[in-house]
């Protein structure tokens, strides 16, 4: 896919529809399945991290997307600044650092259900060395949609830059955080417990797995959970539920949206391409429901595929797959989070 972006001077006063920030690297995914790394025998090389992959998807789906993000000094991070700009996402915050390696991840794949991830990423990640000095305070404010995760407020002096963002962003419209909860990232879940009910005051949606919602809020009961981040402040709260689907709550309407089957290949990179469809359905304004369903339906097209990035799926491809599991009476309740 060719990038849709520009890097002209027009194009620094032109908002961007999704502006997201946090972790970019390489991806390195076994070319046979079902063999742990010690027997593996080929590789391939993609980009990857977790706002890098959202960003992606969100281009795909034909949002004006950038990402604020860190590579080391290195051919993988030359990699890296390359293969945003090919797939879409303008790369014009990405910063190059003198100090650390670009990151690269091993995962093994076990189909259906386990993926387990090796993160060399020690003892720091450029991405995690962002300062408050490189954000750039008008494409935050002037962004439609401002995605952030739980990782990049695991170290300084990314957290300070979060904050910083933040504070800028002042929580307007459509501010997400990803719970993306990594234990590795963390000396304690206390600690990240108590960074991101800091963050949870700055954003108007929150997305997570049960999982993450207790480290947010000590609840795995999704209405539970959905309705200690509506008590903080969140406008719509997402609840994924693994093989029950997903519900999504405001403070009045709740829906839940049960997930497509497919043939699992790699599931690792289903909750990024969820979120790329996610901020897609929200700069639409599509009512909740037809957010989740198409969410869904990204989410299961990237897990039966082997990389993240680069299978992404196209808004048809979305389209047809969600359309299939459409119902025949679905709420007009538009979300404005």
């Amino acid at each position: 896919m060719e990038s849709i972006l520009t890097t002209t001077a027009d194009a620094n006063t032109t908002a961007f529809d999704v502006l997201a920030i946090g972790r970019s690297g390489v991806d390195i995914y076994p070319l046979q399945t079902g063999v742990g790394l010690e027997d593996v025998e080929s590789f391939g090389k993609f980009l990857g991290g977790s706002a890098a992959n959202v960003s992606v998807a969100a281009a795909r789906l034909g949002c004006r997307s950038a990402l604020i993000s860190g590579v080391g000094n290195d051919p993988f991070g030359r990699y890296v600044s390359a293969e945003l700009a090919r797939l879409g996402v303008d790369n014009r915050f990405v910063v190059t650092d003198a100090q650390f390696a670009t990151p690269v991840t091993f995962c093994e794949i076990f189909p259906p259900d386990d993926f387990p991830l090796y993160f060399y990423r020690k003892p720091s990640a450029p991405d995690l060395q962002i300062r408050p000095e490189n954000i750039d305070v008008d494409a935050v404010q002037s962004a439609r949609l401002y995605w952030s995760t739980v990782t990049g407020l695991s170290e300084e002096p990314s957290r300070s830059a979060h904050f910083a963002a933040w504070e800028a962003r002042g929580r307007a419209p459509l501010t997400v955080l990803d719970l993306d909860y990594r234990p590795m990232f963390w000396e304690t879940t206390a600690d990240a417990t108590e960074q991101v009910r800091r963050a949870l005051q700055h954003v108007t949606v929150a997305v997570g797995n049960k999982e993450e919602c207790e480290i947010a809020v000590g609840e795995t009961d999704p209405h539970k959970a959905a309705d200690a981040l509506l008590d903080l402040g969140v406008e719509l709260a997402i609840v994924k539920m693994g093989p029950k689907g997903v519900m999504g709550k405001t403070r009045t309407h709740t829906v839940t949206v049960p997930p497509n089957v497919v043939d699992v290949v790699n599931g690792l990179g289903a909750g990024d391409s969820f979120g790329g469809s996610l901020c897609h359905g929200l700069l639409e304004g599509w009512p909740l429901e037809k957010i989740l369903r198409y969410g869904n339906a990204a989410g299961a097209i990237v897990a039966s595929r082997l990389e993240c990035s680069t299978a992404m799926p196209t808004a048809v491809e979305v389209a047809t797959l969600a359309e299939e599991s459409a119902p025949e009476d679905s709420s007009n309740e538009a979300v404005n989070a």
